[in-house]
């Protein structure tokens, strides 16, 4: 009678490799035939053992190039004041960003209530994703009021820092009043940019922030990969 789950065992062998340090953050696996010949089984087998490690968050596929150890997770404060590189690189972390895409149009019901803004008002709105030791992170779409910020755009294109795109309009700090966290399943388009399976879990935020006025500034959606980072909630 023959083993029921070869897949396990490759599973717990690669795991084994990772977690001893034989395979580190950032290493890419072998292919999947290299490995189906070192373990005399058929590629469908590596790869259910594949996607079990990415189920688990030891690793991550990167869509033509293979399959890479993952880091370890990085916890990352939620309080009043949010700053994405500031808060990373407090943990020791390299953090990156970069502007998916960027659009000008009427706000939508959801924004207009969150920004304070007549419905239709004209918004910026910035899709980007973010990256952790160079493993997506967080991918997230934040809108602004056009009128109050109009070279918002062009400022994140010149560099992807929401905080220095502010400061180029003069709102020199901001603060975080609201911040909703909801689990959610990965769709195909975060599964696709976090590369993570559809289906994975995520952690998905939806805040508020405000000048020193109290008039809103930012309203942001963001879904944070799960098994790579925990979001820390700061007492107020």
């Amino acid at each position: 009678m023959g083993r029921p789950s070869l897949w396990k065992d490759i599973s717990e062998i690669l795991e084994r490799e990772i977690r001893s340090g034989v395979l580190t953050r950032g290493d890419q696996l072998p292919t999947e035939s290299s490995l189906a010949e070192r373990f005399a089984v058929n590629r469908h087998t590596v790869r259910r053992a594949l996607s079990h490690l990415t189920e688990i968050g030891l690793i991550f596929t990167k869509q033509g190039a293979g399959a890479f150890v993952a880091g370890s997770v990085t916890h990352y404060p939620i309080g009043k004041r949010v700053r994405f590189h500031q808060s990373v690189e407090a943990v020791g972390r390299h953090p990156t960003k970069r502007i998916l895409h960027s659009d000008t149009r009427p706000a939508n019901d959801e924004e207009a209530v969150a920004l304070q803004l007549e419905t239709g008002a004209t918004v910026h709105v910035a899709e980007s994703l973010a990256f952790i030791n160079d493993v997506p992170a967080l991918h997230a779409v934040t809108t602004f009021d056009a009128k109050r910020f109009p070279r918002m755009l062009e400022e994140l294109g010149k560099k992807p820092s929401i905080s220095a795109a502010f400061a180029a309009h003069g709102t020199i700090d901001f603060t975080r009043a609201s911040t909703q966290v909801t689990a959610v399943l990965a769709n195909t388009t975060s599964a696709s940019l976090l590369h993570i399976a559809p289906g994975a879990p995520l952690l998905r935020t939806q805040s508020i922030s405000i000048d020193n006025k109290g008039v809103p500034v930012e309203f942001g959606l963001t879904w944070w990969a799960g098994d790579r980072v925990t979001l820390d909630i700061e007492g107020s």
